[in-house]
């Protein structure tokens, strides 16, 4: 059986894909939220989904009943979903993966989603990922890159990881897509610890301008960016807590000249290589 379902199969132009799950490694819904902001604010079509049945847990991931217009009950079953923005301004085209990540057989799932990839002509994929970070809401989002040289990490402003231990379906997936022979890199956002139970639209803008960036596609992030502001304005809103304004002040210093042990980048990376060891 076909375990990928197509409903529709296009020749695309020289396409490039974007890859993101819910779960694990998304703090914040930064990675996931980074590509369905591309799939609603786009003129994004549906491609293919992969049948559920192989790879999630339904007592874990359980399917939702919905009611239509007509008050029909139907089921809304997790699936991974492979859609393509169209970008008629760009001389390529991008397809978005994104979904839950799976529960189990997953050599099975990326062989599965590396073959829809080959077969839409995919040659350059970038997999996103966002950790719980010891970082203050008021700079920049850091972001730690892998799968390039240390030429192209420095020119597309990443720091550099060398992480070794538990992956999730993205590692699993990275080097299934190397493996094809799919140009690969992964890109994460460090999401502040104390922002990291709800959505964070700025990690999702930095992960999104960053992915776009390295594939060479514009798309407009307008709606995103006005979401960024008025989340920060809500932060600064709710922080009227003395002991909580301090210690944001406090993180800000560590982030900016680090401490007498290791300087910023060193702490960074170790960060996210906790949270992959721990989550």
């Amino acid at each position: 059986m076909d375990r990928v379902i197509w409903e529709q199969h296009p020749v695309l132009r020289d396409p490039v894909a974007m890859i993101a799950f819910e779960g694990w490694g998304d703090a914040g819904e930064s990675s996931s939220g980074a590509l369905r902001h591309l799939i609603e604010t786009t003129d994004a079509e549906r491609l293919a989904t992969i049948d559920a049945d192989e790879f999630f847990d339904f007592q874990v991931r359980r399917p939702v009943v919905l009611l239509d217009d007509d008050g029909s009950r139907e089921i809304a079953w997790p699936e991974t979903e492979i859609w393509l923005v169209n970008t008629p301004w760009e001389p390529r085209d991008l397809i978005v993966v994104t979904g839950p990540e799976p529960h189990s057989r997953w050599k099975m799932f990326s062989t599965d989603l590396v073959g829809a990839l080959r077969g839409l002509g995919v040659r350059r994929a970038v997999t996103l990922g966002a950790f719980v970070g010891q970082v203050p809401h008021t700079l920049p989002v850091p972001l730690v890159g892998s799968g390039m040289d240390g030429d192209s990490l420095r020119r597309h402003a990443l720091f550099a990881s060398d992480y070794e231990g538990p992956t999730g379906i993205v590692g699993i997936l990275n080097t299934a897509l190397s493996g094809a022979d799919i140009e690969t890199f992964s890109v994460w956002a460090a999401v502040p610890h104390y922002l990291s139970q709800q959505e964070y639209p700025p990690g999702a803008l930095a992960l999104v301008e960053k992915a776009l960036e390295i594939v060479g596609i514009e798309i407009d992030t307008t709606d995103l960016t006005i979401a960024v502001s008025e989340f920060r304005g809500q932060v600064e809103a709710a922080m009227d807590d003395t002991e909580i304004r301090e210690y944001v002040e406090e993180l800000e210093t560590q982030t900016l000249v680090g401490d007498a042990e290791a300087d910023p980048v060193e702490r960074l990376v170790s960060e996210i290589e906790d949270f992959l060891r721990d989550s």
